[in-house]
């Protein structure tokens, strides 16, 4: 059976996984990983993939390698489409949007994902027991709870994990790095879900309701000073604002549901 088929226009659709190709060559190439396996391996683990562009995308989470930078910020990113979303959170540009509900989105793949949360659409199947997934990053990851498999190898340590997120979460146990500062009293988290407990208790104590952020200037401090410019204060707000998870990209309704996924990820 074909695995793809063309639809209107120029669009194909893939019937494996429903993703949606406008370049006959890239739909082509699309279909070749699921009729052909996955002939890339990674040099630094087991993992393979379709693309040889995904490949080596994917070792740059083992090098740390980082080539694309932020034009508002020099902020790195290891992956282009990563930095070019990152810029649009200083345009706040949000060229996509939901056809059910008309929310805005900076990625086309950010705005499907939130539309299967419309139309309960799982296309992503687990290929161990066939439990079905709205993202593919969560069918991985739930894959590895059958195989074992944990691609990611602290290093300092040498520890792995299943997850790059919480790979990196513990490699700041070594490295002491503490990115999220308290506006109040200048106490620093390594986790975002800490710091925004922290905070929040911070603003119900009466005593400084009335006490306006601490300003803090960069140095040598060991904590990256989130809270330090109003530019970087809105980067970590946004995060929040945003109700998704940098980890795996899941979304909440309300930000206490959030910060409790950030715990979870690191249990």
């Amino acid at each position: 059976m074909n695995v793809a088929t063309k639809t209107r226009g120029k669009v194909h659709e893939c019937k494996s996984c429903g993703q949606n190709l406008n370049k006959l060559s890239a739909y082509k190439q699309h279909v070749r990983r699921h009729t052909e396996g996955k002939p890339y391996s990674c040099q630094y683990c087991n993992n393979r993939f379709g693309y040889a562009s995904t490949s080596k995308q994917h070792e740059r989470a083992h090098t740390g390698e980082k080539p694309f930078t932020c034009k508002y910020c020099k902020k790195c990113f290891s992956q282009l489409g990563n930095c070019k979303q990152h810029e649009q959170s200083h345009t706040g540009e949000k060229p996509y949007t939901c056809k059910f509900c008309n929310k805005c989105f900076s990625s086309s793949s950010i705005c499907k994902r939130h539309e299967r949360t419309h139309t309960g659409e799982k296309p992503y199947t687990c290929k161990h027991c066939n439990k079905c997934f709205s993202r593919s990053s969560h069918c991985k990851q739930h894959e590895r709870t059958h195989t074992g498999e944990k691609p990611y190898t602290c290093k300092y340590c040498q520890k792995c994990f299943s997850q790059l997120g919480n790979c990196k979460l513990h490699e700041r146990t070594h490295t002491g790095e503490k990115p999220y500062t308290c506006k109040y009293c200048k106490e620093c988290f390594y986790r975002l879900g800490d710091y925004k407990k922290h905070e929040e208790k911070q603003v119900k104590d009466s005593s400084i309701k009335d006490k306006p952020p601490t300003t803090i200037h960069t140095g040598k401090n060991p904590c990256m000073l989130v809270s330090s410019t109003e530019e970087n204060s809105s980067q970590i707000e946004s995060q929040i604002e945003s109700l998704t998870c940098w980890i795996c990209q899941e979304e909440f309704r309300n930000k206490a549901g959030l910060i409790q996924h950030y715990d979870d990820h690191m249990r």
